[in-house]
Order: structure tokens, then C-alpha cells, then sequence
């Protein structure tokens, strides 16, 4: 039990209520005089007067007691300190009188015995009030009769206190803040407003970097920012940074590889993604291409998924383990798929992920015997077209950069997309009569190496011309059809060779060609081209070997006229920023339009800016700077060789004569 704290603390109430009156009676005068320092003076020695008050509670409260309730038999120290079991039983005694006889009554009677309310504290703080009350009116009284210039002026000297708020755009979600000028970070086409919280102090003018101003009086001067820069008020600069929106990020985890090929006996394809933004997801949806046949004929169906959204609107997690029927896909299918992704912001940005597939590889068949005397079997359908090898060329080079490919891997499938190459050349190569490659047979024309000397003589032209019939002359197709056929071979042989050699990136190119060059054989009976020739101007036979040639253009070619690449009055502009002398006119608008339109780096940007307008406050140390950030945008000075007379005089042909040996 701490009977002791807790009769102390009653004791120390008391006291309290007993001096409260002169602590209130005290503050009164210095209220209504509305003086502060008065005021905490006041306070503070309220502060010290009960601090003194509580510690002649604390060391006399005991004797309090006994002098005041006769029932304690002068023992109340027992209270304090209780050492032995006896101490400690008239301890217990003690509280029970102390409950029986101590009640509010007898404790607000000690205190009023034993503390005085403190009155004569009051009349010389009352006194200095007085005093403190009559100065106050004496000088009142003088700034009363000043003139009323000297209050406008007062009134001018008021310096204006400035407040900003940023808005963000409601789709970020972000709330609005305002306070005092300071660096912002501010989504992008957010709006700030400048307004004064003292219109009384007149109209203020803010700086912008970019050359502009803007006044703030009574109405609030707002902005709309796109991109970031700073703005400068009574010598301070504030920066207001804009953080563009994001394009959504679309991550694939299942399949984890470009080309998942599955197994023969599988039953379920698992398909796993994730698509986050900075502010929210509006739209994601899943795109489903089901590829199914060989060759040309090839049949494609198109299905589109929407992506579920989830509780944080930034993410969208989506997961599902297909199976093969509902996918719809059978032995010697390729699905492809991709995700694309649509933002909420003003102005949505789309994203769309790279394409995947699955293959469900064809169960395997026995190779049938393919000889020279049964070319008729060969199967076109087993091909594979020139736009596939395109879309696996491409994919290869895809895989290559983004994964890490072994060599052998990438060696064997760019060889597979060569022998698909090589069969589809062949292919075509039979339209122009040739036997397997486009070069010829690939066997050895044994039959024709021995063509014999006839009467003993050499047949030259047997043994070395190999004259043959040409088998392009069998077919029944025009000159115009051969030469895109022969243009379509050579371009898949190009592009054979570089697959073979394991550079699948050269031959991209020659396989559209190959491609163009086959759909213009699929559709030449559609190709109607118009040929023109060139055709001069008429010839005025009035002036016909007249000599006159007014108005005629004169047959030698001009030669080209330098391009600009730095305009008049930036090079003027540097040139005088070299020197201290005055700069041209209007050369901020000069400076302001070359920075915005060459430098894109916003930090660049900024810098350059704060050193126009440091130049433009006279800072002849800031020149050099200022003319360096013009240089910078100059990205490419191209170098111009324009030729210029010289004049020949019998002087210079001497010199030049004299000069060789």
C-alpha cells in the first residue's frame, strides 16, 4: 500500500484549489492588456510559487496530521517508514483511523491552517499592469496622430506569404496537398496553384524556367505541368519534377521458355502471368491462336480471354493449367499466345507481350522411300511455307537475345530451318525444271564426263562448254514468271546459306524477298502495272534555233547548298556570350526555344535554363556556362565542302610553278 503517497497527494489538491484563485486573478490584467511577455512572466512564477508549495508538502505533511487529528498520537512518521512487524501493525491502525477521521472537510481545514491564499502577491503584479497599461496608451496616442503616409507605407512593407497546391490527375488516385514554396515531385499533368495569404501585400511574380511569368494577387496563378522545370520567387528556386506515366509490365512466368515444345503423351499446358502498373490496370486480355495444318495450308483460329482483375488494382495475377481439349489442340498443333495490357492514364498506353507457343508435336511416321523414279509422291503438304520459316527465323534470333542458348542448340535449330529451307527451294526449283538444287543435280553427271575426242580430235565444245539442253526451256511458263521464280531461288539459297553458316539474323532479309517474290507469282494474274516513260517538256517551234534563251535553264548542275545546322541567331548568341558586351535582342526567346527543342535530358534541360536566367540577372561568370549548354545541343555539325572560286593570275601560276622541284 502507498497510503502515504496518497494522503500527500490529497494534502497537495488542497493546496492547489487554495492558491488557484491568485493564479487566475494574476493572468487577468495581462489577458486583457493582450502582452504576452506579461503574460509567461506570470505563468513562470505561477510555475515556481507551486513547485514551493509542493515541497512544503512533501517535508511537513506528517506533522500536519498530528498537529490536526489528535486520533494519530503523534505517529503519522509510521506512515512514511514501517521497518519492524510492529512498525507495521500500528501502521495498519493508523490507516484505519486515518479512513475513519480524515475525511474532505478536515483536509481542506489543515490546509487553510497551514497555507495563506497569497494576496499580497497580487498588488505589485496588479501595480505593474497598471503601469505597463498607461505606456501602451501614451503610445498608441502618438502613432494616432502620424500621417497617413507613413501608413501606406507600413502597409507596403507587409511581405507577402505565398502558399502552392498540387492537384494530381484523379486517375493517379493521389491526394492533393498544400503548403508553403518548396521542391514538388508531381505525376505527370498534375496542376499547381499559387495563391497569397496576404492579398493585402500586393501582386508577387513568379519565374518560370521556360521564359514565362505568372502574377499572383488576388486571384491564384495556376499551372499545368508536363514536364518538369522550376520556378524562382523573391531569389529562391523551387523545382517542380514530373514523373511520366508508366506503360504497364507484363511478365510471362509459365512457359518459361519462347517455344515450349510439349511432350507427345501430354494432356495440359499450364500458362502463368503477372501485369502491374504504377496507378491501375484498366483492361488485360490473353490472345489465343490455334495453328493447325502443314505447308500452305495452314488454318488459324483467333480467341481473346479477358484477365480477371484482383483487389489491388496495380496488379493483375493470373494463372491456369489448360487442358489440351479445351485449348482445342491436337497432335501437330501450335498454339500462340500473348498478353496485352491497357493503363488507366489520360492517355492509356498499350502494351502488348511477346508471342509464345506451344507444339504439340505430330506422333512420328515411318519415312517412305523417296526415289528419282517416284517425284510425284512427294507430298507438298509436308513442307513447311515461306512465311513459317520467316516466323521461326525470327524466333530463333528472338531466343538468342533474350535467353541463353547453347551453341549446339542454336546450331541445330538453325539447321533444321535451313533443311526446311533447302526442301522448300526444291520445290519451287521443279517449276523451272531443275532436278534437286539451283545449281543442278547434286549428283555427278558420270554419263557426261567422257564425251571423247572425235577422229582424234578434241571436241571443245563437249568437253568443256557441257552444252546441254537448258531445262528452263521445258516448262510453259513466260520470261516475266521465270525471273521471279529464279529471283525467288536465289533469294532462299541466300538465305539457306546464311542459316547453314548459323547467322539466322542475315537471313531475314533474303527470305522476304523470297516471300514477296511468291506472293507476287500467287497473284500475278491480278498485277496490272502501268508503264511510263519520261516525257519532256514541248518544244516552242517559234524559237527554235533562233539563239534566243531567255527563260532557258542552263544545262550545268548546280551544286547543293550547305544546310543550316546552327540558325543565325544562336551563332550570333554564342559568339556574343563569348564577350562582355551587350547581347543581341531577343536572344532569351532564342535560348529558351534551342533548349527545349535540343535538350531532352530534363536535368540538362533545367540546368541550362537556371543559366539563362542567371545570365539574364547580368552574371558575367555565368556566360561561359550558359554557352556551353548551347554547344551541347548541337548533336552533329555536318562537315561541308563547298568548292570556291579561285583566281588564276600569271603571279600565282609562277609561285605554284616555282614550288615543284
Amino acid at each position: 500500500m502507498h497510503a502515504d503517497a496518497d494522503i500527500a497527494q490529497r494534502l497537495w489538491r488542497a493546496v492547489m484549489l487554495r492558491r488557484l484563485p491568485l493564479w487566475v486573478l494574476g493572468a487577468l490584467p495581462w489577458l486583457s492588456l493582450r502582452l504576452l511577455p506579461g503574460l509567461l512572466a506570470w505563468v513562470a512564477w505561477c510555475m515556481w510559487d507551486g513547485a514551493r508549495l509542493r515541497q512544503r508538502v512533501n517535508r511537513g505533511w506528517t506533522g500536519w496530521l498530528d498537529a490536526a487529528v489528535p486520533e494519530l498520537e503523534d505517529s503519522s512518521a509510521l506512515l512514511v517508514e514501517a521497518e519492524t512487524p510492529i512498525a507495521r501493525l500500528q501502521r495498519s491502525r493508523l490507516l484505519a483511523r486515518i479512513d475513519a477521521s480524515l475525511d474532505k472537510r478536515t483536509v481542506r481545514a489543515i490546509v487553510r491552517e497551514r497555507v495563506d491564499m497569497g494576496l499580497s502577491w497580487l498588488a505589485p503584479w496588479l501595480a505593474f499592469a497598471a503601469v505597463v497599461w498607461f505606456l501602451g496608451q501614451q503610445s498608441g496616442a502618438s502613432q494616432a496622430a502620424a500621417p497617413h503616409a507613413s501608413a501606406r507605407a507600413a502597409q507596403a512593407a507587409v511581405v507577402p506569404e505565398l502558399t502552392m497546391t498540387a492537384t494530381p490527375p484523379a486517375y493517379t488516385g493521389v491526394a492533393r496537398s498544400t503548403g508553403s514554396p518548396r521542391n514538388l515531385e508531381l505525376p505527370e499533368g498534375s496542376t499547381v496553384a499559387w495563391c497569397l495569404k496576404n492579398p493585402e501585400a500586393g501582386e508577387t511574380i513568379l519565374e518560370l524556367s521556360d521564359g514565362r511569368t505568372l502574377n499572383v494577387g488576388a486571384r491564384c496563378a495556376s499551372l499545368s505541368v508536363t514536364e518538369s522545370l522550376f520556378w524562382r520567387w523573391r531569389g529562391a528556386r523551387y523545382t517542380l519534377k514530373v514523373t511520366p506515366d508508366a506503360a504497364p509490365q507484363i511478365t510471362v512466368t509459365q512457359p518459361t521458355q519462347m517455344i515450349q515444345e510439349l511432350k507427345p503423351g501430354a494432356q495440359s499446358a499450364a500458362m502463368a502471368l503477372s501485369v502491374r502498373d504504377d496507378y491501375a490496370v484498366r483492361r488485360a486480355t490473353l490472345h489465343l491462336t490455334l495453328a493447325r495444318g502443314s505447308g500452305e495450308n495452314i488454318k488459324f483460329t483467333d480467341r481473346e480471354m479477358p484477365l480477371p482483375a484482383s483487389a489491388d488494382p496495380r496488379v493483375r495475377n493470373w494463372s491456369r493449367k489448360w487442358t489440351l481439349a479445351e485449348l482445342g489442340m491436337e497432335p501437330g498443333d501450335e498454339l500462340y499466345f500473348f498478353v496485352r495490357a491497357v493503363d488507366n492514364a489520360a492517355r492509356p498506353h498499350t502494351v502488348q507481350s511477346p508471342t509464345y507457343t506451344l507444339r504439340l508435336p505430330a506422333p512420328e511416321q515411318e519415312e517412305e522411300e523417296v526415289t528419282s523414279a517416284m517425284p510425284v509422291l512427294v507430298k507438298p503438304q509436308s513442307l513447311r511455307s515461306q512465311r513459317q520459316i520467316i516466323i521461326d527465323t525470327e524466333q530463333l534470333i528472338a531466343d538468342m537475345r533474350s535467353t541463353r542458348m547453347s551453341a549446339d542448340e542454336v546450331r541445330e535449330r538453325s539447321e533444321a530451318i535451313a533443311a526446311d529451307q533447302g526442301q522448300l527451294r526444291r520445290r519451287y526449283g521443279q517449276f523451272l525444271g531443275e532436278e534437286s538444287t539451283l545449281f543442278g543435280g547434286e549428283e555427278e553427271h558420270d554419263d557426261h564426263d567422257d564425251h571423247g575426242k572425235s577422229g582424234g580430235q578434241m571436241d571443245v565444245l563437249h568437253e568443256f562448254g557441257h552444252a546441254h539442253d537448258e531445262a528452263e526451256n521445258a516448262t510453259l511458263y513466260d520470261e516475266g514468271t521465270k525471273k521471279i521464280l529464279r529471283r525467288a531461288l536465289v533469294a532462299m539459297w541466300d538465305a539457306e546459306k546464311s542459316l547453314r553458316a548459323i547467322n539466322p539474323k542475315s537471313a531475314l532479309a533474303p527470305e522476304h524477298k523470297a516471300l514477296e517474290a511468291i506472293k507476287e507469282l500467287q497473284q500475278a494474274d491480278r498485277i496490272y502495272l502501268h508503264k511510263t516513260a519520261f516525257v519532256p517538256p514541248p518544244i516552242k517551234e517559234e524559237i527554235r534555233m533562233t539563239g534566243d534563251v531567255v527563260g532557258a535553264a542552263s544545262y550545268r548542275r548546280e551544286q547543293g547548298e550547305a544546310q543550316d545546322a546552327i540558325p543565325a541567331p544562336l551563332r550570333e548568341l554564342v559568339g556574343a556570350l563569348s564577350q562582355e558586351g551587350p547581347l543581341p535582342a531577343l536572344w532569351t526567346r532564342t535560348a529558351h526555344d534551342w533548349v527545349r527543342e535540343r535538350l531532352l535530358d530534363d536535368e540538362q534541360r533545367l540546368a541550362a535554363q537556371r543559366a539563362i536566367q542567371d545570365v539574364a540577372d547580368g552574371c558575367l561568370r555565368c556566360r561561359p556556362a550558359l554557352r556551353a549548354w548551347l554547344r551541347a545541343g548541337v548533336a552533329q555539325a555536318p562537315v561541308i565542302l563547298q568548292a570556291k572560286p579561285v583566281a588564276q593570275t600569271p603571279f600565282t601560276r609562277a609561285w605554284g610553278e616555282g614550288d615543284k622541284p
